[in-house]
């Protein structure tokens, strides 16, 4: 079942409806049946899985709790974690270690043959397995008391508004929500379905239509490509998978919102940014702050409760080695997070070597420059993040390479050769988002803007459903599902 689908909506409208009459017990049971039912609509067999996970996570916690020796609590969690990464390992990246491997082989003269089976890869399964990992992480972190309810942890794990695409949520963040039967809020319901009504818009109406300009431009010759046309792919892309994977992030939050439960957000218009590393403080939000909390600052030696969310990097003195090691491995694994291929270790890898630059960068040289370098660096700062996107978005390693290479060659900055309403839709895109943060920063936050806001409310959500509805055939999924 995909949120852009009106077999979603209907299950939705179900759920909730009954959601409100039930007792704090009968509506875990549920809440955990509906996210069975949502995860089993893609594949029954499966959701197996799911309780592997919930199991391993929920006895290991209790078990770390017990035990007042420490050798006996690490043991509790390096078996916790070695359950759930075997099974993230062998699905994910069995055909990816295995493929690579015969390949170094045959570097050295050595042929193997290998009868490879079939391996379906379970949707959300890096979601849900980060999420639980790093319950049982708190908890021997001493973050967080383990609860002894299997019911309750049980839809922590696999509520189903977040279970496939996120956010990456924190025990201490949903489980008290869970916990409590909510105060019926016609505001929250309000605002539950207008985020997903947005939602539904930016995918059906953006993300899925500018996925048919992308996939031209990708499936075209590179020969014939120029460096603009490169460029105006990158930024292209970045604009379908912030739309697509934001519009996941609006239904998953608007859907909770139904239920009295308020996710954080995972988006906060991450093209603003003044920096690469600003960028990953507003996009995807969750993962950026469970990769720096699970495995950056463990790497380095730093616990978070001495780290701040702000400044990690600024605030932690570190060699400039074990930093720069820490940077590099953890944008490596991140990348690898996202798929079983060699082109996402590459994006990971662009985006270590960007953060890298702005550190040397950020120096109180630089910080007395006038503000124009500062706009100018924002503005450099948004085009090499998009051309990460090169990488993200290409078939195998030789095309990424070949789409970046022709950047270096002065001769392809001279001529264009996609279709004129390419450019034409970037630029469009470009200054959309630009005015929709200006927007959002000033108007948006004024008193009149709410009497503006309520005259125009009710006709633009009229022709927003109807829009949606013409539009809303569940072919696209969503991007982030395949991870």
């Amino acid at each position: 079942m995909i949120f852009n689908s009106l077999t979603y909506i209907l299950f939705l409208i179900i759920i909730v409806s009954v959601y409100w009459s039930l007792s704090r017990q009968y509506k875990l049971l549920l809440l955990l049946f509906s996210s069975v039912l949502f995860y089993g609509f893609w594949d029954f067999r499966f959701v197996p899985l799911l309780f592997i996970s919930i199991f391993t996570d929920y006895y290991f916690s209790l078990l770390i709790e017990k035990s007042k020796e420490k050798n006996k609590r690490k043991i509790f969690l390096i078996s916790s974690l070695i359950i759930n990464l075997t099974l993230l390992g062998f699905f994910k990246y069995f055909y990816f270690f295995t493929n690579n491997f015969i390949s170094l082989a045959s570097l050295f003269g050595y042929e193997i043959d290998i009868a490879l089976f079939n391996i379906i890869l379970p949707i959300g399964i890096s979601f849900y397995t980060f999420q639980s990992m790093s319950y049982t992480i708190d908890v021997y972190r001493k973050q967080i008391k383990p609860t002894k309810d299997l019911l309750l942890f049980s839809n922590y794990v696999i509520f189903f508004p977040q279970l496939v695409a996120g956010p990456i949520l924190r025990a201490n963040e949903i489980l008290w929500q869970l916990d409590t039967k909510p105060y019926y809020d016609p505001d929250l319901i309000s605002r539950g379905i207008y985020r997903i009504l947005g939602g539904l818009a930016l995918k059906v109406l953006l993300a899925d239509n500018i996925a048919k300009i992308v996939n031209v431009a990708f499936d075209a010759d590179p020969a014939y490509l120029s460096a603009i046309d490169v460029s105006t792919m990158a930024f292209l892309f970045g604009f379908q998978i912030y739309f697509d994977f934001a519009a996941y992030s609006h239904i998953a939050l608007g859907t909770a919102l139904l239920m009295g439960i308020k996710f954080p957000e995972n988006f906060n218009f991450p093209y603003s940014a003044s920096s690469p590393r600003d960028f990953w403080k507003k996009w995807h939000i969750s993962l950026s702050s469970w990769i720096r909390d699970y495995l950056y600052l463990p790497i380095m030696g730093v616990s978070p409760d001495n780290s701040s969310q702000g400044g990690i990097g600024e605030r932690i003195r570190v060699s400039n080695i074990k930093s720069t090691t820490a940077l590099f491995l953890t944008w490596a694994i991140m990348g690898l997070w996202h798929g079983a291929n060699w082109t996402f270790v590459v994006w990971g890898l662009w985006h270590a070597i960007c953060i890298f630059i702005h550190r040397l960068l950020s120096t109180a040289i630089v910080r007395v420059l006038p503000s124009f370098f500062y706009s100018l660096g924002s503005a450099l700062s948004l085009y090499v993040i998009m051309l990460g996107w090169i990488p993200f978005r290409a078939e195998d390693l030789d095309q990424a390479l070949t789409l970046l290479t022709i950047l270096l060659s002065p001769d392809k900055w001279f001529f264009m050769g996609l279709r004129e309403n390419t450019y034409l839709v970037a630029f469009l895109l470009l200054v959309g988002v630009k005015i929709a943060y200006l927007a959002n920063q000033t108007v948006f936050k004024t008193k009149w803007s709410f009497f503006s806001l309520e005259i125009i409310r009710w006709p633009v959500t009229v022709i927003v459903c109807a829009l949606i509805l013409v539009y809303l055939i569940p072919l696209d999924q969503f991007i982030y599902f395949q991870f």
